[in-house]
This record gives C-alpha cells, sequence and structure tokens, in this order.
C-alpha cells in the first residue's frame, strides 16, 4: 500500500500500516477485478476496503484449500482460530494478527456493524460441511453472509446521500450479484472443491443434476441440459443486477465511478460466459483486457469530474447512463 493512501487515511502506526500493507496485497493479488475499481475511490478510503477485502480473501482461502477429506478438521480448527482472533480483535479494537488489526481499526472508523462478520464467518463455516443447495431461497440464506454482509460492510466507507438504511437493500443485492456472478463463472472449480452452488431445483428443471455435471467436466464434453440451466442461472442473476442497480445513485458522488466500475466490469463476465457458450465447466470466462482498460479509463473520468464537482470546480454532471452489461465484443480467453 503506497503512503500516500495511509497518510491519506491518517494511519500513523507502523504497525498498523504494515497491517492494512498486507491486505492490500491480498486485494490485489486475488481480486484483479475489485482490486482496479478500488483504486477509483478517493485516496484516503482505499485502506478500508482493501481491510474488508483482505480479511474476506482470507478466509475464504481457508475455506477452499484443496486437498483430502481430513484437511477438513484442519480447515476448521483454522476458521474457528481465525473466528476467536476476530472477535477478539473487534472488542480490543486491535490485534496481534496483521490482517485483523487492520480489519478491527476499519471497521472502528467507519462504525461498520460487528453482527456482519458474525454472519460471513458463520457462511465460511457452512462451506466446510454444505456441498449443494436444494432451491434458490436456500443458496440466498447462505449468501446472506457470504455476500450481501460484504456489501453492507462497504456501505459506510462508501457513504450515502440518502439515509443508509435505503441504500442497504441495493448493496446487499450488490454483493450477492457479485458472488453469484463468481458462481456461474467457477462451476467447474467449484465442482473439484466438492461444491455445487446452482440450486438443485433449477437444474432438475432442465433435466440435469451434480453428476451430469461431473461428467462434463470430467469427459470435456458439453450436454445441453446443463447449458439451458447454466443459461437460467444468468438470468437470475442479471435480475439480481437490476435489484443492485438503483444503489450507485445513492451513493456519494466520489464513491460511484468505484462501485460502478465493478457493476459494468462483473457485469462483463456474464457476457464473457454467454458468449463463451456457457462452456464454464471446461474454462474459465474473463473479460479481456482491452474491455477492462476501456471501463477503467471511463471510471477515471467520472472520478475527475466528481472530484471537480465536490471542489466547486465546472464540472459537468455525469448525464451518461449506467449500461450495466456492456457487450464483450473481443474473443473470451
Amino acid at each position: 500500500m503506497t503512503d500516500r493512501e495511509l497518510d491519506a487515511a491518517g494511519v500513523g502506526d507502523p504497525a498498523l500500516r504494515e497491517a492494512y500493507r498486507r491486505c492490500r496485497s491480498l486485494n490485489a493479488r486475488h481480486g484483479r477485478t475489485y482490486f482496479l475499481a478500488t483504486r477509483l475511490l478517493p485516496v484516503e478510503r482505499r485502506p478500508a476496503v482493501h481491510a474488508l477485502y483482505g480479511f474476506a480473501r482470507w478466509a475464504d482461502d481457508i475455506v477452499d484449500a484443496l486437498g483430502t477429506g481430513a484437511d477438513t478438521a484442519r480447515r476448521d480448527a483454522e476458521l474457528s482460530a481465525l473466528a476467536r482472533e476476530l472477535d477478539q480483535g473487534l472488542r480490543d479494537g486491535d490485534s496481534a494478527e496483521p490482517v485483523v488489526r487492520a480489519l478491527a481499526d476499519t471497521a472502528r472508523r467507519y462504525g461498520i456493524d460487528h453482527a456482519h462478520f458474525a454472519d460471513f464467518m458463520a457462511a465460511m463455516r457452512a462451506d466446510l460441511v454444505v456441498t449443494d443447495y436444494a432451491d434458490y431461497a436456500e443458496l440466498r440464506r447462505y449468501m446472506h453472509g457470504s455476500a450481501a454482509v460484504i456489501g453492507l460492510q462497504m456501505l459506510p466507507v462508501l457513504g450515502t446521500v440518502v439515509p443508509r438504511a435505503a441504500a442497504e437493500p441495493h448493496a446487499a443485492a450488490l454483493g450477492v450479484a457479485f458472488q453469484l456472478t463468481n458462481f456461474l463463472r467457477d462451476v467447474g472449480e467449484d465442482l473439484d472443491r466438492g461444491r455445487v452452488y446452482l440450486p438443485a431445483d433449477l437444474l432438475a428443471a432442465h433435466g440435469a443434476d451434480r453428476a451430469l455435471l461431473r461428467w462434463s467436466r470430467d469427459t470435456g464434453r458439453r450436454d445441453p441440459r446443463v447449458t439451458s440451466a447454466l443459461r437460467e442461472f444468468e438470468a437470475l442473476t442479471r435480475g439480481v443486477y437490476r435489484e443492485a442497480a438503483p444503489g450507485l445513485a445513492m451513493l456519494e458522488p466520489v464513491s460511484r465511478p468505484c462501485i460502478r466500475t465493478a457493476f459494468v466490469l462483473y457485469g462483463g463476465i456474464l457476457d464473457a460466459v454467454a458468449q463463451g457458450d456457457w462452456s464454464v465447466l471446461h474454462r474459465r470466462a474473463v473479460v479481456p483486457r482491452r474491455r477492462r482498460a476501456a471501463v477503467a479509463a471511463d471510471g477515471l473520468a467520472r472520478v475527475v469530474a466528481a472530484r471537480l464537482r465536490a471542489r466547486g470546480g465546472d464540472g459537468p454532471p455525469d448525464t451518461r447512463p449506467l449500461d450495466p452489461y456492456p457487450a464483450v465484443s473481443e474473443e473470451v480467453a
């Protein structure tokens, strides 16, 4: 993390600065889309976002470590130790563990509800034992802790121009939309970890099931029943993006370019999946670098305009419409 970001955020303690740097490193290494969007935030708010993402990434890495069945006990022990460290860190406002130290400092600075972190840890623990979901309602309950609360944690950092409670449902929906996008993109990888996030009833409605997904993954062959189910899951995901979209205008103007950029880039993953003919069981769909760069450049232009207006300058109002699902014309890598 740059000294400029930490100086702007008023982080002076050397140990705390190093803790935030570690979180930034986790964000940069694991969350390319999210990290790119974060760079469009006001400099003083970036450390907080890195802390929130860094902690979530760390917990998720514990859960997703591939290994034998015996490793479940080890992962459960690591997750329990992290939960204890988190509880104490949030109570004390500090921790010997760097990532928890940065998270506790961010929670204190922005008044983030500690219940959001407890809900997140509960979802991580569920991933150790739950391997599929009967229907979307059941999946959505899981995603409250795994995704919706991430949006709720972010909201105090981003700031709102409406009462926060009015923006919360949209922030939660955006967290869910991003995770549903990841579920669709990562169907094959999740299957290798022993998990299926596509609801069983959705699969069954198209004549598919876990066994068919496994067959397709193992043989590299396509099946129209699987493709049909993936299409429906994509349509479901786009509906959640529509739930989230009104929340963008509720954010502070200087925060909107960051979240809009993430919104568009994640939406672009859905386009990449579709253009790849829903072959996510066999290859990972990605938004090409040229498209990512173009979206980032548009976000930067919006940042400049927002900051000019915030300073009372002559920046024109940003009247460009939001295109939540930009077409990705380049070949999917």
